[in-house]
């Protein structure tokens, strides 16, 4: 849902919730209650906007009409997947980049996970900015903006069926006080992190033409336990590079058992080294083993 409305003036109320924004979200807890935060948070954005622009107005009450502002590009994490293990806290920036005649003011954005952002039963994730945006505007008319996440897998990633597409909130206020938010701008994926352990290539040497035997572990992070348990039943590429070459070719493609195991088999032609890459998938991160080196006789 677009809404584009413009907030001339504020009320005390407002003032009061702008207070409350400017401190830094609290993550989310392990309930469900994700649509409650995410319509505090929307409401936390409308009184902010109605504040600011109601200082600029120098008047009281709020009145609705028409606005012109645009969103014009939304960035998140560099484009790139967000991929979080068990532990550590991914920081991930977002840009959002706006246009309205009368110059940028502010802007809005956070995660969230669901089917529908005014459904109590439709929003089941989110992440809140730690801050209020820092804008860079870099014409008369036009700017944009930097907001900063942080998200927790021991807090925000509460289950692992939050692994996957995200909804990006966007907004952008004018100086003018044109408001212009988008519920789902865009999407983004944050996936559960995968590891390849335990890489063995062997017998080591090995003479020209004779088999080498390749054996590793496959695993990924749960969200709801914090452990990395084995991935099983995955296509994993066994790769080789020639003493000297960077350059990595697939060999064969395998499977892992039920808990994650690799075994597997190749012909040792010329030294180099072998490793195992996981392609990334929907919910899980790429993932490549360390390499080994077996040399040839």
């Amino acid at each position: 849902m677009r809404i584009r409305t413009s907030l001339a003036v504020a009320t005390a109320a407002g003032a009061v919730a702008l207070g409350a924004f400017a401190v830094p979200a609290a993550h989310a807890d392990e309930t469900p209650n994700a649509a409650a935060k995410v319509s505090s948070y929307l409401k936390d954005v409308k009184a902010d906007a109605a504040a600011k622009a109601g200082a600029k107005a120098g008047r009281s009450g709020v009145r609705y009409v028409d606005g012109d502002v645009t969103i014009d590009k939304v960035t998140v994490n560099g484009n790139q997947d967000i991929v979080a293990g068990t532990s550590a806290v991914k920081t991930v920036n977002i840009y959002v980049t706006a246009t309205d005649p009368s110059g940028i003011y502010d802007a809005y954005a956070m995660l969230w996970h669901g089917t529908d952002i005014d459904d109590p039963d439709g929003v089941d994730g989110y992440v809140l900015p730690e801050q209020e945006a820092d804008c860079d505007n870099w014409s008369a008319t036009s700017a944009t903006c930097k907001l900063t996440l942080k998200v927790d897998p021991k807090s925000d990633l509460w289950d692992s069926s939050l692994a996957g597409k995200w909804n990006v909130y966007a907004g952008a206020l004018g100086n003018d006080g044109d408001l212009m938010d988008d519920d789902a701008y865009k999407n983004v994926w944050i996936k559960r992190a995968a590891q390849i352990t335990s890489m063995n290539a062997s017998p080591e040497p090995v003479k020209k033409g004779k088999t080498i035997t390749a054996t590793a572990n496959l695993s990924r992070a749960s969200w709801s336990y914090l452990k990395y348990y084995g991935y099983g039943s995955q296509s994993v590429q066994l790769q080789f590079a020639k003493s000297g070459s960077s350059t990595y070719t697939t060999v064969k493609t395998v499977k892992t058992s039920s808990t994650g195991a690799l075994k597997t088999t190749a012909t040792a032609n010329a030294s180099g080294t072998w490793r195992f890459y996981f392609p990334k998938n929907g919910t899980t991160s790429a993932a490549t083993s360390a390499g080994d080196y077996v040399a040839v006789n």
